[in-house]
């Protein structure tokens, strides 16, 4: 197992933190609010540790854990930083009234954050067509992730095996738009009437 560092200490850091710890994973904590990271570190356990925001990540894969408007400022905050590491963006920018994407084909977020982040990192899209409620509750899932870099999409792929989740690789970096509005997709079905305990998947016929 390895050390995932996670940039953020809201609702999805808290369930993919929380699912990676209990998978036998080491799990680093980057947020602006030390104490509330310090508090979700305490919830996680199983060694979880809290590090200096800015700072350079102990994880070689970062997961991304914030809000849109603010990841991609984050990004470039850390500059260099994050040189060489893989960067997982979890975003859905979703817009006011959650009709739409704010995102258009060919600069999704992973996209934006591609750009601002330094020559050594990678950029994978995954995590963002998973509820975080039906990620804190540990079942098996199917997880679509996308990038343009093999080796980084590979040590993401086997992360999500990991964490009890079938991963599916959707593509190149390019493909994240599209898993955007999966994101919004499986939202608005949760919203008219399905419920937010389901999932999306893949299934052979």
């Amino acid at each position: 197992m390895t050390t995932i560092s996670i940039i953020g200490s809201g609702n999805m850091a808290t369930a993919i933190g929380t699912r990676a710890a209990q998978h036998g994973h080491t799990v680093e904590l980057l947020s602006r609010n030390t104490a509330k990271a310090q508090a979700l570190a305490a919830q996680i356990g199983n060694g979880a540790t809290v590090g200096t925001f800015g700072a350079k990540p102990v994880g070689d894969i970062v997961i991304v854990a914030l809000l849109f408007a603010s990841a991609v400022d984050v990004v470039a905050q850390y500059g260099e930083a994050l040189d060489g590491k893989i960067l997982v963006d979890i975003t859905n920018p979703f817009n006011e009234d959650g009709s739409g994407l704010v995102t258009n084909a060919g600069n999704s977020i992973a996209h934006q954050i591609a750009a601002v982040a330094p020559a050594g990192a990678h950029v994978v899209k995954a995590f963002n067509t998973i509820l975080g409620g039906v990620l804190a509750q540990g079942k098996p899932v199917d997880a679509f992730y996308a990038g343009d870099n093999a080796e980084a999409k590979a040590r993401v792929g086997e992360l999500l095996e990991s964490l009890d989740m079938r991963a599916l690789d959707a593509g190149p970096l390019d493909m994240a738009h599209s898993l955007e509005w999966a994101g919004l997709l499986l939202v608005g079905v949760a919203r008219n009437g399905a419920g937010f305990d389901i999932a999306l998947g893949a299934a052979a016929l």
